[in-house]
Protein backbone atom coordinates (compact mmCIF):
# COMPACT_ATOMS: atom_id res chain seq x y z
CA UNK A 1 0.00 0.00 0.00
CA UNK A 2 1.02 2.96 -0.49
CA UNK A 3 2.28 6.05 2.48
CA UNK A 4 0.46 9.45 3.24
CA UNK A 5 2.37 11.91 2.26
CA UNK A 6 2.71 13.20 5.31
CA UNK A 7 4.55 9.93 6.16
CA UNK A 8 8.50 8.93 5.57
CA UNK A 9 9.98 6.10 5.60
CA UNK A 10 13.24 5.71 7.20
CA UNK A 11 15.38 2.94 9.35
CA UNK A 12 15.52 3.24 12.81
CA UNK A 13 19.46 2.99 12.91
CA UNK A 14 18.98 6.17 11.61
CA UNK A 15 17.40 7.64 14.60
CA UNK A 16 19.32 8.23 17.71
CA UNK A 17 18.29 5.72 20.98
CA UNK A 18 17.08 8.36 22.78
CA UNK A 19 14.71 8.99 20.75
CA UNK A 20 13.49 5.45 20.64
CA UNK A 21 12.86 4.89 23.72
CA UNK A 22 10.70 8.36 24.61
CA UNK A 23 8.76 7.22 21.12
CA UNK A 24 8.36 3.39 22.95
CA UNK A 25 7.55 5.18 26.45
CA UNK A 26 5.16 7.77 24.88
CA UNK A 27 3.17 4.53 23.44
CA UNK A 28 2.71 3.11 26.35
CA UNK A 29 1.59 5.87 28.01
CA UNK A 30 -1.29 6.84 25.75
CA UNK A 31 -2.13 3.01 26.07
CA UNK A 32 -2.38 2.40 30.06
CA UNK A 33 -1.00 5.61 31.16
CA UNK A 34 2.44 3.91 32.52
CA UNK A 35 5.29 3.99 30.76
CA UNK A 36 7.79 1.09 31.59
CA UNK A 37 10.43 0.85 28.24
CA UNK A 38 13.69 1.60 29.38
CA UNK A 39 17.10 2.67 27.70
CA UNK A 40 18.62 -0.97 28.09
CA UNK A 41 15.44 -2.33 26.70
CA UNK A 42 15.68 -0.42 23.28
CA UNK A 43 19.77 -1.17 23.78
CA UNK A 44 18.94 -4.74 23.22
CA UNK A 45 16.02 -4.71 20.42
CA UNK A 46 18.45 -2.89 18.46
CA UNK A 47 21.56 -4.88 18.85
CA UNK A 48 19.91 -7.74 17.40
CA UNK A 49 21.88 -9.60 14.45
CA UNK A 50 20.47 -7.97 10.97
CA UNK A 51 18.34 -5.02 12.83
CA UNK A 52 19.34 -3.02 10.36
CA UNK A 53 17.80 -4.55 7.41
CA UNK A 54 14.44 -5.66 8.88
CA UNK A 55 13.02 -2.49 11.10
CA UNK A 56 11.53 0.51 9.74
CA UNK A 57 10.35 3.47 11.14
CA UNK A 58 7.87 6.28 10.05
CA UNK A 59 8.12 10.00 10.74
CA UNK A 60 5.19 12.46 10.83
CA UNK A 61 5.71 15.98 8.96
CA UNK A 62 7.15 17.78 11.31
CA UNK A 63 9.80 14.60 11.92
CA UNK A 64 8.45 13.31 14.52
CA UNK A 65 8.14 9.40 15.18
CA UNK A 66 4.80 7.91 14.68
CA UNK A 67 5.65 4.21 14.17
CA UNK A 68 7.87 1.75 14.22
CA UNK A 69 8.61 -2.12 13.07
CA UNK A 70 10.93 -5.05 13.64
CA UNK A 71 11.32 -8.84 12.32
CA UNK A 72 13.66 -11.33 13.62
CA UNK A 73 14.07 -14.73 12.64
CA UNK A 74 15.07 -16.77 15.09
CA UNK A 75 16.29 -20.35 13.25
CA UNK A 76 12.37 -21.64 13.30
CA UNK A 77 9.67 -21.40 10.94
CA UNK A 78 8.16 -17.99 12.65
CA UNK A 79 9.19 -14.48 11.98
CA UNK A 80 8.92 -12.67 14.99
CA UNK A 81 7.36 -9.52 14.74
CA UNK A 82 6.89 -6.03 16.41
CA UNK A 83 4.75 -3.16 15.82
CA UNK A 84 4.62 0.29 17.49
CA UNK A 85 1.89 2.64 16.64
CA UNK A 86 1.43 5.80 18.52
CA UNK A 87 -2.32 6.51 18.32
CA UNK A 88 -2.56 9.84 15.87
CA UNK A 89 -3.91 11.06 13.19
CA UNK A 90 -2.31 8.94 10.43
CA UNK A 91 -2.26 5.71 13.01
CA UNK A 92 -4.26 3.02 11.09
CA UNK A 93 -2.11 4.14 7.13
CA UNK A 94 0.81 3.55 9.44
CA UNK A 95 0.08 0.43 11.27
CA UNK A 96 -1.37 -0.96 7.66
CA UNK A 97 1.93 0.13 5.96
CA UNK A 98 4.45 -1.35 7.98
CA UNK A 99 2.28 -4.66 8.29
CA UNK A 100 2.49 -4.71 4.89
CA UNK A 101 6.13 -4.14 5.08
CA UNK A 102 6.87 -6.73 7.61
CA UNK A 103 4.77 -9.02 5.82
CA UNK A 104 6.96 -8.77 2.21
CA UNK A 105 10.13 -9.08 4.15
CA UNK A 106 8.74 -12.74 5.84
CA UNK A 107 8.12 -13.92 2.58
CA UNK A 108 11.42 -12.46 0.94
CA UNK A 109 13.20 -14.23 3.83
CA UNK A 110 11.27 -17.50 3.04
CA UNK A 111 12.02 -16.98 -0.73
CA UNK A 112 15.92 -16.79 0.49
CA UNK A 113 16.06 -20.02 3.31
CA UNK A 114 13.47 -22.09 0.67
CA UNK A 115 10.61 -21.81 3.26
CA UNK A 116 7.06 -20.36 4.56
CA UNK A 117 7.53 -18.72 7.84
CA UNK A 118 4.08 -18.15 9.70
CA UNK A 119 4.26 -14.29 11.22
CA UNK A 120 3.47 -13.73 14.92
CA UNK A 121 3.52 -9.77 16.41
CA UNK A 122 4.53 -9.53 19.95
CA UNK A 123 4.19 -6.68 22.74
CA UNK A 124 0.86 -5.92 22.30
CA UNK A 125 -0.33 -4.07 24.91
CA UNK A 126 -4.46 -4.23 26.35
CA UNK A 127 -5.71 -1.23 25.29
CA UNK A 128 -4.43 -0.77 21.89
CA UNK A 129 -7.05 0.74 20.18
CA UNK A 130 -5.17 1.11 17.11
CA UNK A 131 -2.86 -2.38 16.18
CA UNK A 132 -5.21 -4.96 16.89
CA UNK A 133 -8.10 -4.16 14.53
CA UNK A 134 -5.23 -3.99 11.80
CA UNK A 135 -4.06 -7.00 12.42
CA UNK A 136 -7.40 -8.98 12.99
CA UNK A 137 -8.13 -7.91 9.37
CA UNK A 138 -5.41 -8.65 7.83
CA UNK A 139 -6.21 -12.64 9.35
CA UNK A 140 -4.18 -12.26 12.20
CA UNK A 141 -5.31 -14.47 15.59
CA UNK A 142 -5.14 -13.59 19.34
CA UNK A 143 -2.55 -16.35 21.04
CA UNK A 144 -0.75 -15.84 23.81
CA UNK A 145 -1.69 -13.61 26.30
CA UNK A 146 0.45 -12.89 29.28
CA UNK A 147 0.29 -10.78 32.32
CA UNK A 148 3.07 -7.83 33.19
CA UNK A 149 3.68 -7.98 36.98
CA UNK A 150 5.30 -4.94 39.03
CA UNK A 151 7.05 -5.85 41.70
CA UNK A 152 8.54 -3.79 44.66
CA UNK A 153 11.96 -4.38 45.73
CA UNK A 154 12.20 -1.90 48.46
CA UNK A 155 12.69 -4.85 50.97
CA UNK A 156 14.30 -8.02 50.08
CA UNK A 157 13.00 -10.79 48.38
CA UNK A 158 12.84 -14.23 50.11
CA UNK A 159 15.67 -16.14 49.62
CA UNK A 160 14.99 -18.26 46.94
CA UNK A 161 13.75 -21.86 47.89
CA UNK A 162 16.09 -24.36 45.77
CA UNK A 163 15.00 -28.04 45.21
CA UNK A 164 17.12 -30.90 46.37
CA UNK A 165 20.23 -30.84 45.26
CA UNK A 166 20.04 -27.76 43.45
CA UNK A 167 22.08 -24.84 43.14
CA UNK A 168 21.80 -21.34 40.82
CA UNK A 169 24.69 -19.45 39.89
CA UNK A 170 25.92 -17.18 36.21
CA UNK A 171 25.84 -18.41 32.99
CA UNK A 172 29.70 -18.28 32.34
CA UNK A 173 30.69 -20.52 29.73
CA UNK A 174 29.79 -22.25 26.31
CA UNK A 175 28.78 -25.34 27.81
CA UNK A 176 26.36 -23.26 30.07
CA UNK A 177 24.76 -21.47 26.73
CA UNK A 178 24.78 -24.69 25.40
CA UNK A 179 22.96 -26.25 28.14
CA UNK A 180 20.31 -23.28 28.42
CA UNK A 181 19.64 -23.14 25.05
CA UNK A 182 18.73 -26.60 25.22
CA UNK A 183 16.14 -25.64 28.01
CA UNK A 184 15.13 -23.14 25.98
CA UNK A 185 14.07 -24.91 23.26
CA UNK A 186 11.97 -27.45 25.85
CA UNK A 187 10.53 -25.32 27.63
CA UNK A 188 6.80 -24.88 27.96
CA UNK A 189 6.08 -20.94 27.43
CA UNK A 190 4.61 -20.14 24.47
CA UNK A 191 6.68 -17.10 23.51
CA UNK A 192 9.11 -17.00 20.64
CA UNK A 193 12.08 -19.64 20.35
CA UNK A 194 15.20 -18.82 18.89
CA UNK A 195 16.71 -22.00 17.54
CA UNK A 196 19.94 -21.05 16.56
CA UNK A 197 22.40 -22.11 19.22
CA UNK A 198 24.71 -19.93 17.29
CA UNK A 199 22.25 -16.62 17.11
CA UNK A 200 21.26 -17.46 21.03
CA UNK A 201 24.69 -17.33 21.94
CA UNK A 202 25.14 -13.85 19.90
CA UNK A 203 22.11 -12.75 21.73
CA UNK A 204 23.20 -13.93 25.19
CA UNK A 205 26.41 -12.69 24.35
CA UNK A 206 24.70 -8.75 23.90
CA UNK A 207 22.55 -9.00 26.67
CA UNK A 208 25.47 -9.61 28.98
CA UNK A 209 27.76 -6.73 27.42
CA UNK A 210 24.46 -4.56 28.16
CA UNK A 211 25.07 -5.11 31.93
CA UNK A 212 21.98 -8.33 32.13
CA UNK A 213 22.17 -10.81 34.18
CA UNK A 214 22.15 -14.16 33.31
CA UNK A 215 21.57 -17.41 35.92
CA UNK A 216 21.18 -20.84 35.25
CA UNK A 217 19.74 -23.43 38.03
CA UNK A 218 21.32 -26.79 38.24
CA UNK A 219 20.10 -30.02 40.09
CA UNK A 220 22.29 -32.83 40.45
CA UNK A 221 24.63 -30.93 37.95
CA UNK A 222 21.97 -30.30 34.80
CA UNK A 223 20.75 -27.32 33.94
CA UNK A 224 16.61 -27.26 34.77
CA UNK A 225 16.12 -23.57 34.29
CA UNK A 226 17.62 -19.91 33.61
CA UNK A 227 16.78 -16.45 33.59
CA UNK A 228 17.85 -13.22 32.20
CA UNK A 229 17.71 -10.19 33.99
CA UNK A 230 18.47 -6.44 33.32
CA UNK A 231 18.65 -2.98 35.54
CA UNK A 232 18.40 0.25 34.09
CA UNK A 233 21.86 2.45 34.52
CA UNK A 234 21.79 3.98 37.67
CA UNK A 235 19.02 2.16 39.59
CA UNK A 236 15.16 2.29 39.24
CA UNK A 237 13.36 -0.24 37.39
CA UNK A 238 14.47 -3.67 36.41
CA UNK A 239 13.26 -6.40 34.17
CA UNK A 240 12.71 -10.16 34.22
CA UNK A 241 13.47 -10.58 30.54
CA UNK A 242 13.56 -14.45 29.91
CA UNK A 243 12.72 -17.25 32.06
CA UNK A 244 12.82 -20.89 30.85
CA UNK A 245 12.51 -24.39 32.60
CA UNK A 246 12.58 -27.80 31.59
CA UNK A 247 9.53 -30.08 31.78
CA UNK A 248 11.05 -32.27 33.78
CA UNK A 249 11.71 -29.99 36.24
CA UNK A 250 8.40 -28.17 36.54
CA UNK A 251 6.26 -28.17 39.66
CA UNK A 252 9.97 -28.66 41.95
CA UNK A 253 9.81 -24.76 42.11
CA UNK A 254 12.48 -23.86 39.90
CA UNK A 255 10.69 -20.34 38.31
CA UNK A 256 9.91 -18.57 41.31
CA UNK A 257 13.25 -19.52 42.90
CA UNK A 258 15.23 -18.04 39.85
CA UNK A 259 12.69 -15.45 39.82
CA UNK A 260 13.55 -14.13 43.35
CA UNK A 261 17.66 -15.09 42.60
CA UNK A 262 17.40 -12.46 39.76
CA UNK A 263 15.11 -9.66 41.65
CA UNK A 264 17.39 -10.28 44.27
CA UNK A 265 20.45 -9.29 42.22
CA UNK A 266 18.39 -6.70 40.38
CA UNK A 267 18.09 -5.14 44.56
CA UNK A 268 21.89 -5.24 44.50
CA UNK A 269 22.40 -3.12 41.83
CA UNK A 270 19.99 -0.77 42.83
CA UNK A 271 16.63 -1.02 41.64
CA UNK A 272 13.77 -0.18 43.44
CA UNK A 273 11.13 -2.82 41.49
CA UNK A 274 11.22 -5.39 38.64
CA UNK A 275 8.83 -5.72 35.90
CA UNK A 276 7.88 -9.04 35.17
CA UNK A 277 6.15 -10.40 32.23
CA UNK A 278 4.64 -14.11 33.15
CA UNK A 279 3.53 -16.16 30.03
CA UNK A 280 0.81 -18.90 31.06
CA UNK A 281 3.43 -21.92 30.31
CA UNK A 282 6.29 -20.64 32.75
CA UNK A 283 4.29 -20.35 36.09
CA UNK A 284 2.54 -23.30 37.57
CA UNK A 285 1.05 -21.65 40.42
CA UNK A 286 0.57 -17.76 39.59
CA UNK A 287 -1.42 -16.74 43.06
CA UNK A 288 1.99 -18.67 45.09
CA UNK A 289 3.52 -15.67 43.19
CA UNK A 290 1.89 -13.12 44.23
CA UNK A 291 2.07 -14.73 48.00
CA UNK A 292 5.67 -14.28 47.94
CA UNK A 293 6.23 -11.42 45.95
CA UNK A 294 5.43 -7.79 46.69
CA UNK A 295 3.25 -7.46 43.32
CA UNK A 296 2.12 -3.45 43.75
CA UNK A 297 -0.42 -3.13 40.75
CA UNK A 298 -2.96 -5.94 39.15
CA UNK A 299 -1.04 -7.46 35.99
CA UNK A 300 -1.24 -5.58 32.91
CA UNK A 301 -2.03 -7.44 29.89
CA UNK A 302 0.55 -7.90 26.99
CA UNK A 303 -0.44 -10.05 23.53
CA UNK A 304 1.01 -11.89 20.56
CA UNK A 305 -0.92 -12.38 17.43
CA UNK A 306 0.14 -15.16 14.59
CA UNK A 307 -1.20 -15.67 10.92
CA UNK A 308 0.42 -18.24 8.96
CA UNK A 309 1.55 -16.92 5.18
CA UNK A 310 1.04 -18.57 2.13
Amino acid sequence: MTLPDRLTLKNPTDIPLERLVDFVRAYETSVNGTPTCSREDIVLETGIPGYRDNSWCLTDAEGELVAWAALTVRGGDTADCALTVLPGEHDEAAARGLLRILLNRADELGREQDTSYAVSVGGVLSGDTVVPPVLERDGFVRGTTYGRYDVALSTAPLPPVLPDQGSIRAIASAADTDAVHAVHLRDRSRGPKTGSVDLFRARLDRFREAGGIALVLEVAGRAAGYVLAIGQQGGGEGRIVELGVAPASRGLGVGLALVTAALAELRSLGSTRALIDMNPGEFTDHEGLRRVLAVQTEPRAVTRYHKRTA
